[in-house]
């Protein structure tokens, strides 16, 4: 059951850290050379963080690490849904495109969810890394961070998986489509 309290309960904790430690285990092509008792006693020492994942997860996000940076010591997790996650779906880029739409509008925004969720949408760069680990949003595509030029513009970009190659693509952020959605990375 989602809370408004940004904590999780002792179950929930235990829950989520056992999810995360078999996708870890079950994907370790992500993360070759990361030992789990390291992200584990990382991940218990950050529960704002723990959060976080947790809101990944119950979004269908399936946040998995992906990288470590060794001068802060912080874990790098992605989320790695086979479609962009089904939670986060049919929405537009931001408030400000919401705000734009006269009707139909769509309930929710990629970066006022991100942001809510305490994670950041990932960048072209992170998307096409994530890309190199497997195959992604074939048949869904996911908002991406947008340069201010673009969207002082009206733009916004988001990226799929077609053809076996990643494309990066623009639209109005005010669309919003029931296929795409937006993934989120968070430092830990």
């Amino acid at each position: 059951m989602k809370s408004n309290k940004k904590e999780l309960s002792p179950e929930q904790i235990e829950e989520l850290l056992g999810s995360l430690k078999t996708r870890f285990e079950k994907n370790m092509i992500r993360h070759k050379g990361f030992e789990w008792d390291r992200v584990q006693a990382r991940l218990e020492t950050n529960t704002g963080k723990l959060w976080s994942l947790n809101e990944m997860e119950i979004t269908s996000g399936e946040p998995d690490v992906v990288g470590h940076d060794k001068k802060t010591g912080e874990y790098i997790f992605y989320d790695f849904s086979a479609e962009s996650p089904k939670g986060r779906r049919s929405v537009c880029y931001d408030g400000e495109a919401l705000e734009s739409r006269k009707e139909n509008k769509p309930k929710n925004n990629a970066m006022d969810m991100a942001t809510a969720m305490g994670i950041e949408l990932l960048t072209e760069e992170q998307y096409r890394e994530l890309q190199g680990l497997g195959e992604f949003d074939t048949k869904t595509s996911s908002w991406v961070q947008t340069p201010a030029d673009i969207r002082k513009l009206s733009g916004a970009l988001f990226c799929d998986r077609r053809y076996d190659h990643v494309f990066l693509y623009h639209n109005g952020a005010e669309s919003y489509y029931a296929a795409r959605g937006f993934r989120g990375s968070l430092r830990v």
